[in-house]
């Protein structure tokens, strides 16, 4: 049964509905699973394994035909989300103690769907910053060197996929959160387009620079997982209905795309020579299928200017209450970020506006003559986990802590779905991402050229690995 943690979660998802394993026995892998490695790293501080139990037993009564597309697979959920009946502490110590009564929209969709929620994954203080450390659980660690971040902040869960305490796991991105730790941990992390996930408003109905999104080890369990997340909500009036052909088939279509763009940088942001060359070797390997790979990319001219002013703009609604109230438990980042909000004028969200707006139309006008827009998903290699995020890359000095994820957040400005794919090492044996994004709504597209790349790299079976100590 051990070796059950290296297969795939469709293969796994095939098992279940064949009799040939029980919801029961995974819960009974992944926690002997958890308590070899979990250790060492600090994917999942929370663990929930009674209540998961209850509802494998629950699921087991059904027809298979009645147990969901997930059939009774385990999924663990980011620290951000609520889970009824357990703890959800934002990595914060405001609230630590806190246990909601109610789940997420997300996490109900995915337990109609057959998941099982076993853990909560790491996160840092609500999710702010892409290195994954809190006060509450402490930093979580990569596998590849157990020195090195695991970026954030959804670093938990990448993590667990990576070691194999977790087949398909639950991210959030709004910058880079879910594709920053997917790219530092060798898996897959997909944010997709506004509304394809389903969720529960917090604080602002139209809020939608975060969205939740599905991670995993390769592209087509991916796929399956947002199949499962995806569909609209009456709680989510922004939730977009489900299509009528599924991701998974999608991802598997072979479908291939004409005509793609490269970029190392999009033009505002410096990257390391390595990850640049590194991601640009990958996306010419398109070539070898037929692809026409060229060196292009969408004006985004404003976006670190955009960026700054929406997210700050999105913490003071959401946090400035926080703020007034417990400013001694909140890191120096999320005080500043918030302060950053309640400085704002409303010409200055008017302009950030008017800029998102610029563009994602751009971004649209690009789409018409590429399929698809590659460039790498971070800008550095895996840094020393003590630096609480990068402030330097290839000689130049980053004026805030989120610069760095610049190659990430022009995206999300665009409002298109992107994900990170593995594609290769650098001269320290450390994981590096390619960006892979696609017009608005147009996951199928995504997925099935991220799939025709996967193929043609090699690399899908490269998870999961034990820890890996600083060498």
């Amino acid at each position: 049964m051990r070796q059950i943690i290296r297969d795939t979660a469709c293969g796994v998802v095939h098992k279940l509905t064949s009799g040939d394993v029980s919801p029961l026995e995974l819960l009974g892998v992944l926690e002997e699973r958890i308590a070899e490695v979990d250790g060492k790293l600090n994917a999942l501080p929370i663990l929930c394994f009674d209540r998961a139990r209850e509802h494998a037993e629950a699921i087991m009564k059904k027809p298979v035909s009645e147990r969901g597309l997930l059939c009774g697979l385990p999924v663990p959920i980011k620290d951000l989300t609520d889970v009824a009946g357990v703890r959800n502490t934002m990595g914060s110590l405001i609230f630590r103690d806190h246990v909601p009564a109610r789940s997420d929209i997300l996490v109900e969709r995915l337990e109609e769907s057959g998941a099982l929620v076993y853990a909560r994954s790491n996160t840092p203080e609500f999710g702010a910053g892409a290195n994954t450390f809190n006060d509450v659980f402490g930093p979580t660690l990569n596998p590849w060197n157990t020195s090195r971040s695991a970026a954030g902040s959804s670093g938990g869960a990448a993590v667990a996929l990576a070691t194999g305490t977790a087949w398909l796991a639950h991210g959030s991105d709004m910058g880079g959160s879910l594709r920053n730790p997917a790219s530092f941990c060798s898996v897959v992390g997909l944010r997709p387009s506004i509304g394809r996930v389903a969720h529960t408003p917090k604080f602002k109905v139209d809020r939608n620079l975060g969205v939740p999104g599905p991670m995993a080890r390769n592209v087509e369990d991916v796929a399956l997982m947002l199949d499962a997340m995806s569909g609209e909500h009456l709680g989510d009036p922004l939730s977009l209905p489900k299509l009528p052909h599924s991701f998974l088939s999608a991802a598997r279509s072979g479908k291939k795309p004409r005509r793609v763009a490269y970029s190392p940088d999009f033009g505002i942001t410096p990257v390391d020579p390595q990850v640049a060359a590194i991601t640009r070797r990958a996306a010419a390997r398109l070539v070898e299928a037929g692809v026409i790979v060229e060196e292009a990319h969408p004006d985004f001219r404003e976006a670190q200017e955009c960026f700054h002013v929406l997210r700050a703009f999105d913490f003071a609604v959401s946090k400035a209450g926080l703020l007034r109230s417990h400013r001694d438990l909140l890191k120096p980042e999320v005080i500043w970020n918030i302060e950053e909000g309640l400085k704002l004028t409303v010409e200055r969200i008017e302009r950030a506006e008017a800029q998102r707006l610029a563009m994602m139309t751009r971004a649209v006008d690009f789409f018409r003559e590429y399929d698809l827009l590659l460039s790498p998903a971070t800008i550095v290699e895996p840094f020393p986990v003590q630096n609480r995020y990068v402030t330097e890359c290839n000689g130049k000095k980053l004026d805030h802590y989120v610069d760095w994820v610049a190659i990430a957040s022009a995206i999300t400005l665009s409002c298109c779905p992107a994900l990170s794919l593995p594609c290769g090492f650098t001269s320290s044996g450390l994981p590096v991402g390619l960006q892979i994004v696609a017009a608005p709504r147009a996951e199928g597209n995504l997925l099935a050229g991220a799939k025709t790349l996967e193929d043609i790299l090699g690399l899908r079976d490269c998870t999961p690995i034990d820890p890996r100590p600083q060498l």
